[in-house]
Protein backbone atom coordinates (compact mmCIF):
# COMPACT_ATOMS: atom_id res chain seq x y z
CA UNK A 1 0.00 0.00 0.00
CA UNK A 2 1.41 3.39 -1.23
CA UNK A 3 1.87 6.15 1.54
CA UNK A 4 -0.79 8.23 0.02
CA UNK A 5 -3.48 5.72 0.49
CA UNK A 6 -2.19 5.15 4.17
CA UNK A 7 -2.27 8.88 4.75
CA UNK A 8 -6.07 8.77 2.74
CA UNK A 9 -7.04 5.46 4.70
CA UNK A 10 -5.99 7.83 8.33
CA UNK A 11 -7.63 10.62 7.31
CA UNK A 12 -10.92 8.87 6.87
CA UNK A 13 -10.97 6.56 9.59
CA UNK A 14 -10.13 9.24 12.57
CA UNK A 15 -13.13 11.09 11.83
CA UNK A 16 -15.14 8.12 11.45
CA UNK A 17 -14.36 6.07 14.72
CA UNK A 18 -15.59 9.35 16.18
CA UNK A 19 -18.78 10.18 14.54
CA UNK A 20 -19.74 6.96 14.68
CA UNK A 21 -19.50 6.01 18.56
CA UNK A 22 -21.05 9.85 19.16
CA UNK A 23 -23.76 8.84 16.48
CA UNK A 24 -24.50 5.21 17.95
CA UNK A 25 -24.71 6.63 21.68
CA UNK A 26 -27.22 9.61 20.47
CA UNK A 27 -29.49 7.00 18.60
CA UNK A 28 -29.15 4.53 21.71
CA UNK A 29 -30.39 7.31 23.99
CA UNK A 30 -32.93 8.11 21.79
CA UNK A 31 -33.97 4.48 22.01
CA UNK A 32 -33.75 4.32 26.15
CA UNK A 33 -35.15 7.75 26.15
CA UNK A 34 -38.59 6.60 25.07
CA UNK A 35 -38.36 2.85 26.68
CA UNK A 36 -36.62 3.62 30.08
CA UNK A 37 -39.33 5.18 31.67
CA UNK A 38 -41.16 1.53 31.80
CA UNK A 39 -37.99 0.37 33.64
CA UNK A 40 -37.04 2.87 36.27
CA UNK A 41 -38.35 2.51 39.59
CA UNK A 42 -40.06 -0.95 38.47
CA UNK A 43 -37.51 -3.20 40.50
CA UNK A 44 -36.22 -4.37 37.45
CA UNK A 45 -31.87 -5.12 37.97
CA UNK A 46 -29.75 -4.20 36.40
CA UNK A 47 -28.10 -7.12 34.40
CA UNK A 48 -31.49 -6.85 32.61
CA UNK A 49 -31.69 -3.22 31.98
CA UNK A 50 -27.52 -3.52 30.44
CA UNK A 51 -28.56 -6.50 28.42
CA UNK A 52 -31.19 -3.90 27.00
CA UNK A 53 -29.00 -1.47 26.31
CA UNK A 54 -26.73 -4.09 24.81
CA UNK A 55 -29.49 -5.34 22.43
CA UNK A 56 -30.73 -1.94 21.62
CA UNK A 57 -27.00 -1.04 20.62
CA UNK A 58 -26.56 -3.91 18.07
CA UNK A 59 -29.99 -3.01 16.46
CA UNK A 60 -28.66 0.29 16.02
CA UNK A 61 -25.56 -0.37 14.82
CA UNK A 62 -26.60 -0.72 10.88
CA UNK A 63 -28.06 2.46 11.00
CA UNK A 64 -25.43 4.19 12.75
CA UNK A 65 -22.79 3.06 10.40
CA UNK A 66 -24.11 4.97 6.99
CA UNK A 67 -24.23 7.92 8.88
CA UNK A 68 -20.77 7.52 10.42
CA UNK A 69 -19.07 7.05 6.83
CA UNK A 70 -21.26 9.91 5.47
CA UNK A 71 -20.12 12.43 8.13
CA UNK A 72 -16.58 11.45 7.58
CA UNK A 73 -16.58 11.29 4.27
CA UNK A 74 -18.10 14.81 4.16
CA UNK A 75 -14.82 15.75 7.08
CA UNK A 76 -12.15 13.41 5.10
CA UNK A 77 -12.41 15.45 1.96
CA UNK A 78 -13.26 18.81 3.16
CA UNK A 79 -10.41 18.75 5.52
CA UNK A 80 -8.22 17.89 2.35
CA UNK A 81 -9.38 21.01 0.72
CA UNK A 82 -9.07 23.20 3.36
CA UNK A 83 -5.51 22.58 4.09
CA UNK A 84 -4.86 22.87 0.06
CA UNK A 85 -4.16 19.26 -0.15
CA UNK A 86 -6.26 18.58 -2.72
CA UNK A 87 -4.26 21.09 -5.47
CA UNK A 88 -1.22 19.32 -4.01
CA UNK A 89 -2.07 16.50 -5.29
CA UNK A 90 -3.79 18.08 -8.81
CA UNK A 91 -0.73 19.56 -9.28
CA UNK A 92 1.58 16.35 -8.64
CA UNK A 93 -1.29 14.83 -11.41
CA UNK A 94 -3.45 12.75 -8.84
CA UNK A 95 -7.11 12.59 -9.57
CA UNK A 96 -10.17 13.03 -7.76
CA UNK A 97 -10.77 9.45 -8.28
CA UNK A 98 -7.35 7.84 -7.57
CA UNK A 99 -7.40 10.02 -4.18
CA UNK A 100 -9.98 8.07 -2.94
CA UNK A 101 -9.41 4.58 -4.87
CA UNK A 102 -9.01 3.33 -1.33
CA UNK A 103 -12.00 5.10 0.88
CA UNK A 104 -13.96 3.39 -2.09
CA UNK A 105 -12.38 -0.06 -1.10
CA UNK A 106 -13.25 0.70 2.52
CA UNK A 107 -16.81 1.49 2.02
CA UNK A 108 -17.69 -1.59 -0.02
CA UNK A 109 -15.77 -3.61 3.15
CA UNK A 110 -18.23 -1.17 5.32
CA UNK A 111 -21.40 -2.47 3.13
CA UNK A 112 -20.37 -6.16 3.63
CA UNK A 113 -20.43 -5.43 6.67
CA UNK A 114 -23.43 -3.93 7.10
CA UNK A 115 -25.40 -6.86 5.20
CA UNK A 116 -23.76 -8.96 7.78
CA UNK A 117 -24.80 -7.25 10.32
CA UNK A 118 -28.34 -6.78 8.53
CA UNK A 119 -28.96 -10.54 8.15
CA UNK A 120 -27.19 -12.52 11.30
CA UNK A 121 -26.60 -9.79 14.19
CA UNK A 122 -29.83 -7.81 13.85
CA UNK A 123 -32.23 -10.33 13.73
CA UNK A 124 -30.97 -12.02 16.47
CA UNK A 125 -30.71 -8.51 18.59
CA UNK A 126 -34.55 -7.71 17.98
CA UNK A 127 -35.49 -11.28 18.95
CA UNK A 128 -33.61 -10.93 22.21
CA UNK A 129 -34.69 -7.66 23.06
CA UNK A 130 -38.04 -8.14 22.22
CA UNK A 131 -38.64 -11.18 23.95
CA UNK A 132 -36.56 -9.85 27.01
CA UNK A 133 -39.15 -6.86 26.99
CA UNK A 134 -41.95 -8.95 27.18
CA UNK A 135 -40.61 -11.27 29.89
CA UNK A 136 -40.19 -8.36 32.19
CA UNK A 137 -43.35 -7.09 31.30
CA UNK A 138 -44.37 -10.73 32.27
CA UNK A 139 -42.34 -10.51 35.86
CA UNK A 140 -43.83 -6.64 36.53
CA UNK A 141 -47.36 -7.51 35.13
CA UNK A 142 -48.04 -3.94 36.04
CA UNK A 143 -46.00 -2.47 33.24
CA UNK A 144 -47.90 -4.39 30.64
CA UNK A 145 -51.23 -2.94 31.29
CA UNK A 146 -51.81 -0.23 28.89
CA UNK A 147 -54.54 2.74 29.11
CA UNK A 148 -57.14 3.12 26.72
CA UNK A 149 -57.77 -0.71 25.72
CA UNK A 150 -58.66 -4.02 27.28
CA UNK A 151 -55.62 -5.66 28.89
CA UNK A 152 -55.58 -9.28 29.24
CA UNK A 153 -52.02 -10.04 29.96
CA UNK A 154 -53.48 -11.10 33.84
CA UNK A 155 -55.04 -14.63 33.78
CA UNK A 156 -58.38 -14.61 33.89
CA UNK A 157 -59.23 -10.96 33.53
CA UNK A 158 -59.36 -8.48 31.28
CA UNK A 159 -59.05 -4.89 32.27
CA UNK A 160 -59.53 -1.69 30.95
CA UNK A 161 -58.84 2.01 32.40
CA UNK A 162 -58.45 5.09 30.74
CA UNK A 163 -54.99 6.55 32.88
CA UNK A 164 -52.07 5.27 34.50
CA UNK A 165 -50.53 7.98 36.63
CA UNK A 166 -48.24 8.44 39.87
CA UNK A 167 -44.42 7.93 40.79
CA UNK A 168 -44.87 4.40 40.37
CA UNK A 169 -47.50 4.43 37.69
CA UNK A 170 -49.89 2.44 39.88
CA UNK A 171 -52.44 4.28 39.89
CA UNK A 172 -55.65 4.18 37.72
CA UNK A 173 -58.74 5.87 37.20
CA UNK A 174 -61.97 4.78 35.64
CA UNK A 175 -61.18 1.20 35.46
CA UNK A 176 -63.30 -1.44 34.80
CA UNK A 177 -62.59 -5.25 34.84
CA UNK A 178 -64.24 -8.66 33.66
CA UNK A 179 -63.54 -11.53 35.91
CA UNK A 180 -63.19 -14.72 33.55
CA UNK A 181 -61.89 -16.99 36.29
CA UNK A 182 -65.08 -18.77 36.65
CA UNK A 183 -64.57 -19.86 32.45
CA UNK A 184 -68.27 -18.65 31.82
CA UNK A 185 -67.72 -15.32 29.82
CA UNK A 186 -68.54 -12.22 31.67
CA UNK A 187 -70.71 -12.88 34.33
CA UNK A 188 -68.50 -10.80 37.18
CA UNK A 189 -68.23 -7.42 36.24
CA UNK A 190 -66.35 -4.70 38.44
CA UNK A 191 -66.19 -0.99 38.19
CA UNK A 192 -64.63 1.64 39.78
CA UNK A 193 -63.69 5.66 39.55
CA UNK A 194 -59.99 4.93 41.20
CA UNK A 195 -57.81 2.50 41.63
CA UNK A 196 -54.34 1.29 42.38
CA UNK A 197 -52.02 -1.72 42.17
CA UNK A 198 -49.59 -3.43 44.62
CA UNK A 199 -46.97 -5.76 43.23
CA UNK A 200 -43.55 -7.16 45.39
CA UNK A 201 -40.77 -8.09 44.23
CA UNK A 202 -40.95 -12.20 44.47
CA UNK A 203 -44.51 -12.33 45.36
CA UNK A 204 -47.23 -14.51 43.30
CA UNK A 205 -49.84 -12.12 43.53
CA UNK A 206 -50.84 -8.76 42.73
CA UNK A 207 -53.01 -6.91 44.66
CA UNK A 208 -56.19 -4.82 42.98
CA UNK A 209 -57.59 -1.83 45.35
CA UNK A 210 -60.55 -0.41 44.29
CA UNK A 211 -62.57 2.96 45.13
CA UNK A 212 -65.95 3.97 44.81
CA UNK A 213 -67.37 1.58 42.52
CA UNK A 214 -70.02 -1.17 41.42
CA UNK A 215 -70.11 -4.87 42.04
CA UNK A 216 -72.25 -7.01 39.48
CA UNK A 217 -72.42 -10.74 39.17
CA UNK A 218 -74.95 -12.93 37.60
CA UNK A 219 -75.40 -15.99 39.11
CA UNK A 220 -75.53 -18.84 36.53
CA UNK A 221 -75.69 -23.06 36.75
CA UNK A 222 -73.61 -24.54 34.44
CA UNK A 223 -75.80 -26.22 31.79
CA UNK A 224 -78.41 -23.67 31.99
CA UNK A 225 -80.54 -23.16 28.95
CA UNK A 226 -80.38 -19.98 26.52
CA UNK A 227 -84.25 -18.95 27.39
CA UNK A 228 -83.89 -19.41 31.36
CA UNK A 229 -80.58 -17.30 31.29
CA UNK A 230 -82.39 -14.02 31.72
CA UNK A 231 -84.42 -15.13 34.32
CA UNK A 232 -81.52 -16.77 36.62
CA UNK A 233 -80.25 -14.38 39.89
CA UNK A 234 -77.73 -11.82 39.84
CA UNK A 235 -76.38 -9.72 42.63
CA UNK A 236 -74.77 -5.80 42.67
CA UNK A 237 -73.60 -3.76 45.37
CA UNK A 238 -71.82 -0.33 45.80
CA UNK A 239 -68.61 0.31 47.61
CA UNK A 240 -65.86 2.20 48.99
CA UNK A 241 -63.20 0.50 48.53
CA UNK A 242 -62.91 -3.73 47.18
CA UNK A 243 -59.84 -5.38 47.51
CA UNK A 244 -58.96 -8.31 45.40
CA UNK A 245 -55.32 -10.14 44.85
CA UNK A 246 -54.61 -11.92 41.26
CA UNK A 247 -52.16 -15.17 40.80
CA UNK A 248 -49.70 -14.48 38.45
CA UNK A 249 -47.42 -17.50 39.30
CA UNK A 250 -47.71 -18.70 36.02
CA UNK A 251 -46.42 -15.72 34.41
CA UNK A 252 -43.57 -14.01 36.64
CA UNK A 253 -41.49 -17.23 37.60
CA UNK A 254 -37.51 -15.82 37.43
CA UNK A 255 -36.71 -18.46 34.97
CA UNK A 256 -38.78 -17.25 32.00
CA UNK A 257 -37.26 -14.33 31.91
CA UNK A 258 -34.84 -15.55 29.07
CA UNK A 259 -37.09 -17.20 27.41
CA UNK A 260 -37.64 -17.01 23.37
CA UNK A 261 -41.26 -17.69 22.94
CA UNK A 262 -41.91 -15.10 20.35
CA UNK A 263 -39.64 -15.40 17.19
CA UNK A 264 -42.68 -15.07 14.27
CA UNK A 265 -41.42 -11.57 13.84
CA UNK A 266 -40.59 -10.45 10.54
CA UNK A 267 -37.70 -8.40 11.88
CA UNK A 268 -36.21 -11.60 13.67
CA UNK A 269 -35.60 -13.98 10.73
CA UNK A 270 -32.85 -13.73 8.19
CA UNK A 271 -33.13 -13.47 4.13
CA UNK A 272 -33.00 -17.33 3.92
CA UNK A 273 -36.09 -17.58 6.94
CA UNK A 274 -37.79 -14.30 4.96
CA UNK A 275 -36.98 -16.01 1.71
CA UNK A 276 -38.88 -19.29 2.92
CA UNK A 277 -41.71 -17.53 4.97
CA UNK A 278 -42.47 -15.54 2.15
CA UNK A 279 -43.82 -18.19 -0.46
CA UNK A 280 -46.06 -19.73 2.60
CA UNK A 281 -47.39 -16.50 3.71
CA UNK A 282 -48.17 -15.53 -0.38
CA UNK A 283 -49.77 -19.09 -0.72
CA UNK A 284 -51.77 -18.65 2.38
CA UNK A 285 -53.28 -14.98 1.16
CA UNK A 286 -53.99 -16.23 -2.22
CA UNK A 287 -56.08 -19.41 -0.83
CA UNK A 288 -58.29 -17.02 1.15
CA UNK A 289 -59.05 -14.85 -1.37
CA UNK A 290 -59.34 -17.83 -3.71
CA UNK A 291 -62.24 -18.92 -0.85
CA UNK A 292 -63.69 -15.10 -0.71
CA UNK A 293 -64.24 -15.43 -4.26
CA UNK A 294 -65.90 -18.53 -4.65
CA UNK A 295 -68.52 -18.11 -1.61
CA UNK A 296 -68.85 -14.75 -3.17
CA UNK A 297 -69.78 -16.44 -6.39
CA UNK A 298 -72.04 -19.28 -4.68
CA UNK A 299 -73.59 -16.19 -2.92
CA UNK A 300 -74.84 -14.16 -5.81
CA UNK A 301 -76.10 -17.16 -7.71
CA UNK A 302 -73.39 -16.27 -10.66
CA UNK A 303 -72.98 -19.88 -11.83
CA UNK A 304 -76.73 -19.71 -12.40
CA UNK A 305 -76.33 -17.66 -15.25
CA UNK A 306 -75.33 -19.22 -18.94
CA UNK A 307 -75.60 -18.07 -22.45
CA UNK A 308 -78.47 -19.47 -24.68
CA UNK A 309 -77.77 -20.12 -28.22
CA UNK A 310 -78.57 -17.50 -30.64
CA UNK A 311 -81.38 -19.79 -32.21
CA UNK A 312 -82.82 -20.70 -28.97
CA UNK A 313 -83.41 -16.62 -28.55
CA UNK A 314 -86.96 -15.32 -28.39
CA UNK A 315 -86.71 -12.29 -31.10
CA UNK A 316 -88.81 -9.70 -29.23
CA UNK A 317 -86.61 -9.08 -26.24
CA UNK A 318 -86.56 -5.49 -24.64
CA UNK A 319 -82.51 -4.32 -24.71
CA UNK A 320 -83.58 -3.41 -21.07
CA UNK A 321 -83.67 -7.18 -19.45
CA UNK A 322 -86.12 -6.31 -16.44
CA UNK A 323 -89.17 -4.88 -18.53
CA UNK A 324 -89.58 -8.16 -20.05
CA UNK A 325 -91.20 -9.86 -17.13
CA UNK A 326 -94.71 -8.95 -15.52
CA UNK A 327 -94.69 -6.39 -12.36
CA UNK A 328 -95.07 -9.35 -9.96
CA UNK A 329 -91.76 -10.83 -10.99
CA UNK A 330 -90.22 -7.32 -11.46
CA UNK A 331 -90.46 -7.08 -7.87
CA UNK A 332 -89.66 -10.11 -6.93
CA UNK A 333 -86.46 -10.17 -8.95
CA UNK A 334 -85.72 -6.50 -8.15
CA UNK A 335 -85.92 -7.78 -4.35
CA UNK A 336 -83.93 -11.04 -4.69
CA UNK A 337 -81.51 -9.01 -6.37
CA UNK A 338 -80.98 -6.31 -3.44
CA UNK A 339 -80.87 -9.36 -0.84
CA UNK A 340 -78.03 -11.12 -2.40
CA UNK A 341 -76.50 -8.00 -2.46
CA UNK A 342 -76.66 -7.12 0.81
CA UNK A 343 -75.43 -10.35 1.59
CA UNK A 344 -72.77 -9.96 -0.73
CA UNK A 345 -71.84 -7.10 0.95
CA UNK A 346 -72.20 -7.96 4.27
CA UNK A 347 -69.80 -10.57 3.46
CA UNK A 348 -67.00 -8.58 1.87
CA UNK A 349 -67.14 -6.26 5.01
CA UNK A 350 -66.90 -8.74 7.33
CA UNK A 351 -63.77 -10.34 5.69
CA UNK A 352 -62.39 -7.06 4.68
CA UNK A 353 -60.92 -6.27 7.98
CA UNK A 354 -59.09 -10.18 8.27
CA UNK A 355 -57.79 -10.27 4.29
CA UNK A 356 -56.19 -6.67 4.73
CA UNK A 357 -54.27 -7.30 8.03
CA UNK A 358 -53.13 -10.50 6.32
CA UNK A 359 -51.77 -8.72 2.72
CA UNK A 360 -50.20 -6.26 5.27
CA UNK A 361 -48.52 -9.07 7.19
CA UNK A 362 -47.18 -10.24 4.18
CA UNK A 363 -46.13 -6.61 3.20
CA UNK A 364 -44.20 -6.58 6.13
CA UNK A 365 -42.29 -9.89 5.13
CA UNK A 366 -41.84 -8.46 2.05
CA UNK A 367 -40.49 -5.26 2.92
CA UNK A 368 -38.15 -6.32 5.07
CA UNK A 369 -36.47 -8.83 2.58
CA UNK A 370 -36.15 -6.50 0.15
CA UNK A 371 -34.93 -3.32 2.27
CA UNK A 372 -32.69 -5.57 3.81
CA UNK A 373 -30.26 -5.48 0.69
CA UNK A 374 -31.23 -2.15 -0.01
CA UNK A 375 -30.00 -0.51 3.44
CA UNK A 376 -26.95 -2.73 3.41
CA UNK A 377 -26.02 -0.21 -0.31
CA UNK A 378 -26.39 2.93 2.07
CA UNK A 379 -23.06 3.24 3.11
CA UNK A 380 -21.56 3.23 -0.33
CA UNK A 381 -24.95 5.12 -1.49
CA UNK A 382 -23.85 7.61 1.04
CA UNK A 383 -20.21 8.19 0.44
CA UNK A 384 -20.32 9.19 -2.81
CA UNK A 385 -22.76 11.85 -1.44
CA UNK A 386 -20.37 12.95 1.09
CA UNK A 387 -16.72 12.53 -0.63
CA UNK A 388 -17.48 14.80 -3.55
CA UNK A 389 -19.47 17.22 -1.24
CA UNK A 390 -16.43 17.79 0.79
CA UNK A 391 -14.31 18.03 -1.41
CA UNK A 392 -16.97 20.73 -3.20
CA UNK A 393 -16.78 22.57 0.23
CA UNK A 394 -13.73 22.48 0.48
CA UNK A 395 -14.42 22.68 4.80
CA UNK A 396 -13.66 20.37 7.60
CA UNK A 397 -14.89 19.96 11.20
CA UNK A 398 -17.55 19.25 12.73
CA UNK A 399 -19.38 22.23 11.85
CA UNK A 400 -20.76 22.79 8.13
CA UNK A 401 -20.11 19.06 7.32
CA UNK A 402 -22.43 17.83 10.52
CA UNK A 403 -25.53 20.05 9.10
CA UNK A 404 -24.75 18.81 5.43
CA UNK A 405 -24.60 14.83 7.00
CA UNK A 406 -27.87 15.30 8.74
CA UNK A 407 -29.77 17.19 6.32
CA UNK A 408 -28.39 14.42 3.52
CA UNK A 409 -29.47 11.37 6.02
CA UNK A 410 -32.69 12.74 7.32
CA UNK A 411 -33.50 12.71 3.73
CA UNK A 412 -32.29 9.72 3.11
CA UNK A 413 -33.98 8.15 5.99
CA UNK A 414 -37.15 9.53 5.82
CA UNK A 415 -37.72 8.51 1.74
CA UNK A 416 -37.20 4.79 3.07
CA UNK A 417 -39.22 5.07 5.82
CA UNK A 418 -41.54 6.90 3.46
CA UNK A 419 -41.34 4.09 0.68
CA UNK A 420 -41.80 1.01 3.53
CA UNK A 421 -44.89 2.72 4.70
CA UNK A 422 -46.64 3.24 1.57
CA UNK A 423 -45.32 -0.52 0.46
CA UNK A 424 -46.46 -2.03 4.07
CA UNK A 425 -50.01 -0.15 2.72
CA UNK A 426 -49.81 -1.87 -0.33
CA UNK A 427 -50.05 1.54 -2.16
CA UNK A 428 -46.39 0.38 -3.77
CA UNK A 429 -44.37 -2.90 -4.85
CA UNK A 430 -42.61 -3.72 -1.61
CA UNK A 431 -39.50 -3.68 -3.96
CA UNK A 432 -40.08 -0.16 -5.07
CA UNK A 433 -40.83 0.83 -1.54
CA UNK A 434 -37.42 -0.47 -0.62
CA UNK A 435 -35.64 1.17 -3.12
CA UNK A 436 -37.53 4.31 -3.31
CA UNK A 437 -33.99 5.90 -1.26
CA UNK A 438 -31.67 4.66 -3.85
CA UNK A 439 -33.89 5.62 -6.50
CA UNK A 440 -33.91 9.46 -5.12
CA UNK A 441 -30.30 9.39 -3.65
CA UNK A 442 -28.17 7.93 -6.33
CA UNK A 443 -28.53 10.67 -9.19
CA UNK A 444 -27.46 13.41 -6.60
CA UNK A 445 -24.30 10.85 -5.55
CA UNK A 446 -23.93 10.55 -9.36
CA UNK A 447 -24.59 14.37 -10.53
CA UNK A 448 -22.35 15.63 -6.71
CA UNK A 449 -19.34 13.27 -8.31
CA UNK A 450 -19.31 14.56 -11.90
CA UNK A 451 -19.10 17.96 -10.59
CA UNK A 452 -16.60 17.41 -8.04
CA UNK A 453 -14.72 15.70 -11.09
CA UNK A 454 -14.69 19.00 -12.91
CA UNK A 455 -13.63 20.75 -9.98
CA UNK A 456 -16.98 22.90 -10.03
CA UNK A 457 -19.62 24.06 -7.42
CA UNK A 458 -22.88 22.53 -6.38
CA UNK A 459 -24.54 25.01 -8.45
CA UNK A 460 -22.90 26.70 -11.42
CA UNK A 461 -25.11 29.74 -11.08
CA UNK A 462 -23.61 31.74 -14.05
CA UNK A 463 -25.03 29.29 -16.02
CA UNK A 464 -28.49 30.32 -15.01
CA UNK A 465 -27.58 33.96 -14.97
CA UNK A 466 -25.79 34.56 -18.06
CA UNK A 467 -27.83 33.68 -20.74
CA UNK A 468 -30.64 36.02 -18.87
CA UNK A 469 -27.83 38.96 -18.71
CA UNK A 470 -26.63 38.37 -22.10
CA UNK A 471 -30.85 38.15 -23.49
CA UNK A 472 -31.61 41.66 -21.57
CA UNK A 473 -28.19 43.21 -22.87
CA UNK A 474 -29.69 42.49 -26.51
CA UNK A 475 -32.77 43.75 -25.75
CA UNK A 476 -31.75 47.06 -24.46
CA UNK A 477 -29.05 47.59 -27.46
CA UNK A 478 -31.55 47.29 -29.99
CA UNK A 479 -33.66 49.62 -28.03
CA UNK A 480 -30.69 52.00 -28.00
CA UNK A 481 -29.71 51.97 -31.69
Amino acid sequence: MKILDKYILKTFLVPFVATFLIVLFVLVMQVLWQTFENFAGKGISLPFILKFIYYTTLIITPQALPIGVLLSSIMALGNLGENYEFAAAKSAGISLQRLIRPLIGLTIVFSIINFLFLNNVYPYAVLKQKNLYLNIKKKKPAMALVPGSFNSDLPGYQIKFTEKYGEEENLLKNVLIYDLTAFKGNLKVITAKRGKIISEEGSRYITFILYDGNYYEEHIKKGTPTTKVKKMPASSATFDEYEFNIDISSISDEEDLNKTDHTKNHMMLSLNQLGDTIPDLKSSYDEVLRLKAKNLFMTISAKDLYEYQDSLKPKKLNPEIIENFELKDKINILNSAVTKSARAVTSVNNNKTKIKHQRKTLNYFDTEYYNRIAFSLSCLILFFIGAPLGSIIRKGGFGLPMILAIAIYVTYFFSNTFGKNLAEESSITSFLGSWIAAIIMVPLAVLLTRRATKDKGIFNLDAITQPIIKFFKKIFSKKEA
